[in-house]
């Protein structure tokens, strides 16, 4: 049972921004940084408005909070306007499939994040893939080199150049 009235709860839900949340795109942003890999950019105007935009390897990279995006393993749909949620939900994810499709068409490609996988645990494994994904195109700050974009050195993806 919801505890707020309809235009309440409304009101809560509105006040929600699909921007600069500090559980994901702002996440990955101090991940990247903590990493030293550069040539990222935000606040692009290409098809979807990606979160981070890695131009030169033509990789536009979405961070995707798991309610609003549907996540199989953590969206749970409201108790109450369920048909609506869903709807909503799934609306969502139509729109983030054609946005890859068309960004693909231009020859971009396309990595989805879910906001759960930037936590603690699971965040060496993501950058592992956003590495594999930016290839012989990933830059890193001079301080910085890679070792490794496999999956079995994911626990330590960068570390500090020797001096």
């Amino acid at each position: 049972m919801d505890i707020f009235t309809k235009e309440k709860r409304s009101d809560v839900m509105s006040k929600i921004r699909s921007k600069g949340n500090k559980e994901t795109e702002l996440r990955l942003m101090a991940l990247l940084r903590e990493r030293g890999i550069r040539g990222w950019r935000r606040g692009s105007k290409i098809t979807g408005h990606p979160d981070f935009v890695f131009s030169r390897a033509r990789l536009a990279v979405f961070v995707d909070g798991c309610f609003w995006h549907g996540c199989p393993k953590h969206c749970r749909l409201p108790a109450t306007r369920k048909k609506f949620w869903h709807g909503k939900i799934a609306n969502n994810m139509k729109r983030d499939r054609a946005v890859a499709r068309e960004l693909k068409k231009t020859g971009w490609n396309v990595m989805r994040i879910w906001s759960h996988s930037l936590s603690k645990t699971l965040a060496p494994r993501t950058m592992a893939r956003l590495l594999r994904n930016l290839g012989d195109n990933a830059v890193f700050a001079p301080q910085y080199t890679a070792i490794s974009a496999h999956p079995e050195h994911e626990t330590r993806d960068l570390i500090a150049a020797e001096d």
